[in-house]
């Protein structure tokens, strides 16, 4: 078959190798513009550009593909390419892009989807973040036909996996990016051999993953330990925990839920005595110890390497 591709970050790129490396024809890549990156604001190429470069495969980055858009030319140019393809199917791992109906419909069989949650829970563009947040005990990928919906389209594969209590959304991307690159090769060898079959999401439990906001980073310490935990590994490795220590902004990574460390009535933010080397706060129910931080312009690091580095501290 002839698959087309269109991803942008590194979990697209490993579903792009695997379809590589399972010897598919791929007679074009779209993937996102390259964009500015690091200290220097240097244009940079996005993981899914890199591997096809490397590989010769055919690419454009349109910055759009509404024919009636911003960046008709743009788009104008895109459907040429994918008309020239001709191609069997398209494979879409977070791309970035809203794909048209001419998009879905130039295809023979269409647009196919790696989308990284159960479906219908977790439409949208954070699943793997919000799934984390809401103390899920589970995830998994979902491959998709896509349709004009936001992720509504039906369900052709489904594989679940475990939320670890230490997974954090680095952790659980890399797992589920294997995983969706796994479950789209079957997908694609099932269509080829015309075994693969479409079911409909239900109608029920559909939930939003709306995207990650830096705002999202302060954190409340009148909310529950647990909850502010779970939303420190969800928002690792963006946009992390924003605090203050000593009046100057720190950033925590890591955390632990001290369940009974604070006595009944502690106000939340108060500092728990818990010896030399630690620190912990008071919340709207339990504490929470910090274990990993990084001041500002600094690297991560223990929060007793923290303290040792402090003139002075409290805790």
């Amino acid at each position: 078959m002839r698959v087309g591709y269109a991803g942008t970050p590194e979990f697209a790129r490993v579903a792009l190798q695997a379809l590589v490396e399972a010897g598919a024809t791929v007679p074009l890549v779209l993937t996102q513009p390259d964009r500015p990156a690091g200290r220097g604001l240097k244009l940079q190429a996005s993981p899914v550009k890199q591997l096809a470069q490397a590989h010769g495969l055919p690419l454009a980055q349109p910055r759009s593909l509404r024919l009636d858009g911003k960046y008709p030319d743009d788009a104008a140019a895109a459907r040429q390419a994918l008309q020239a393809a001709a191609l069997d199917v398209m494979v879409v791992a977070a791309y970035g892009l809203i794909l048209p109906a001419w998009v879905l419909a130039t295809p023979r069989h269409g647009c196919l989807n790696i989308h990284g949650s159960l479906l219908p829970r977790w439409r949208g563009a954070a699943p793997i973040q919000r799934a984390i947040e809401a103390g899920d005990a589970e995830t998994g990928i979902t491959l998709m036909q896509m349709d004009e919906g936001l992720d509504t389209g039906d369900m052709l594969l489904v594989e679940a996996t475990p939320i670890g209590a230490d997974d954090t959304t680095t952790t659980l991307h890399d797992r589920l990016a294997a995983l969706g690159a796994r479950l789209m090769v079957q997908g694609l060898r099932q269509l080829r051999g015309g075994t693969l079959r479409a079911v409909p999401q239900p109608a029920e439990g559909a939930t939003y993953a709306r995207k990650i906001e830096k705002a999202e980073a302060q954190l409340d310490w009148r909310e529950a330990a647990a909850v502010l935990e779970r939303r420190l590994r969800a928002f690792d490795p963006f946009p992390g925990g924003a605090v203050e220590w000593q009046g100057q902004p720190l950033k925590l990574w890591r955390a632990r839920v001290l369940a009974d460390a604070a006595p009944a009535g502690m106000a939340p933010g108060t500092w728990l005595p818990l010896g030399e080397g630690r620190l912990a706060l008071a919340c709207g129910e339990g504490a929470l110890e910090w274990l990993e931080v990084q001041p500002a312009g600094g690297r991560r690091m223990g929060v007793r390497d923290f303290l040792q580095r402090q003139p002075r501290h409290a805790g």
